[in-house]
């Protein structure tokens, strides 16, 4: 094994400049596939992997545990952590692998397309209601905040009128701010509380909703059904990814396209290019800041030539995978001709985002609906106008506003 360069290197990853792509990333997996990092929380150091194979490896290596964090404090980039040490998570094989089977039982073929006239419903109504107030709209409040939540709280039975304190729940979570800590971690405890309540209901008069569906996924002979506690944490994983990557990636998306005349001219002309076009926009467009959830390594291991010795900290970075030339030639630029291959967009391996077939319904139904409702649609505003989020771990405009 060779040892990489010792060299420690301070990364805020506080970058926020439109969608442009995080020069810190760029020139970290330019040093080569994996760095030594500092992040601005965390008790110790941690290794980088920046390259997809690297990423890949790590996703999938059972040497790498994301179990193992919990206790610790671990380098990351929100104050509170912002998931709970039951999450699925951070759990790993095979005790993710039961818990993502009962989840995936929300998500199976079927009921995604089941799932669809509810989506296209809901962005119907956020529509309607925006060509009723007229231009100009403010597309953030008027789609991309309400589509992602209520189409999550629609599908777990929420009661609309508790939807609201939800989502202020799930937006206290992602915050950055050294001062957000504790009403990220009463906002976490609230939500399983919350979930925790629904539960003995659903399971006494399941109904039509994927927590019913969860509730009563058929358990494998010799397995124990999931607690009403386990199921509570899953819910809550559900709905924080209902309210992360649609809400940030409908913007982002419609900013694009509204600022690329020829990218949005091509799709225009033929509707049925967009599910291909999206693979790209999902891999192109970094939603997030830095870094997730880090792993541990339980032995010594090797990634891309690095040494990694046990108990070290190992962070992926989805993003500069994306950008990895070796699997995608050019990969800075946006190519809606580009044929599609697999991307990390929603993760990999066994932590693979369980709601990712949700969020494309969701994509696909607000920007293809937004652009038909509305094909003269543009900014309402020059872009170096719009102010974008920095008190976050997320990419996207805090207000977008547009016109028609």
């Amino acid at each position: 094994m060779s040892f990489h360069d010792p060299a420690v290197l301070d990364c805020p990853f506080d970058f926020a400049d439109a969608l442009e792509y995080d020069p810190s990333l760029a020139s970290l997996a330019e040093r080569g596939p994996v760095s030594r990092i500092r992040l601005p929380y965390g008790e110790a150091e941690a290794w980088l992997v920046t390259s997809f194979a690297g990423v890949r490896q790590v996703t999938c290596d059972p040497r790498f545990s994301r179990a193992a964090i919990i206790g610790r404090d671990y380098p990351r980039m929100t104050p509170e952590p912002i998931v709970s040490p039951e999450s699925i998570n951070v759990t790993d094989p095979p005790y993710v692998t039961r818990l993502r089977q009962t989840a995936a039982q929300a998500f199976t073929r079927e009921r995604v397309v089941a799932m669809r006239p509810a989506v296209d419903g809901v962005v119907a109504k956020l529509l309607s209601a925006m060509a009723e107030a007229g231009p100009p709209a403010d597309l953030v409040t008027s789609l991309s905040v309400p589509l992602p939540h209520l189409t999550i709280c629609e599908l777990l039975a929420v009661p609309e009128a508790d939807r609201e304190r939800l989502r202020t729940y799930t937006m206290r979570l992602l915050a950055t701010s050294p001062a957000a800590r504790k009403g990220a971690a009463d906002a976490k405890a609230a939500l399983r509380e919350y979930f925790a309540g629904l539960i003995p209901a659903r399971r006494a008069t399941p109904g039509e909703d994927l927590l019913s569906a969860m509730v009563t996924a058929p358990v494998a002979p010799g397995e124990e059904p999931l607690t009403d506690d386990e199921l509570a944490v899953m819910a809550v994983t559900l709905i924080l990814s209902g309210n992360d990557t649609a809400t940030c990636q409908i913007s982002n998306i419609v900013y694009l396209l509204l600022t690329r005349s020829e990218e949005r001219a091509a799709l225009a002309g033929d509707a049925g290019r967009f599910p291909g076009a999206l693979e790209e926009l999902l891999r192109f467009i970094p939603f997030r800041k830095g870094v997730g959830i880090p792993r541990i390594a339980l032995e010594d291991a090797e990634v891309e030539g690095t040494a990694i010795e046990a108990g070290d900290y190992v962070h992926v970075s989805y993003l500069a995978a994306n950008r990895d030339p070796a699997v995608f030639p050019d990969p800075h630029t946006l190519d809606l001709e580009r044929p599609v291959r697999p991307h990390m967009t929603f993760g990999w391996g066994g932590h693979h985002c369980l709601a990712a077939p949700l969020a494309r319904a969701e994509l696909e139904s607000a920007v293809t609906g937004l652009l038909t409702r509305f094909p003269h649609l543009r900014l309402a505003v020059a872009p170096e106008d719009l102010e974008w989020d920095t008190g976050t771990i997320r990419r996207f405009p805090v207000r977008l506003p547009v016109t028609w």
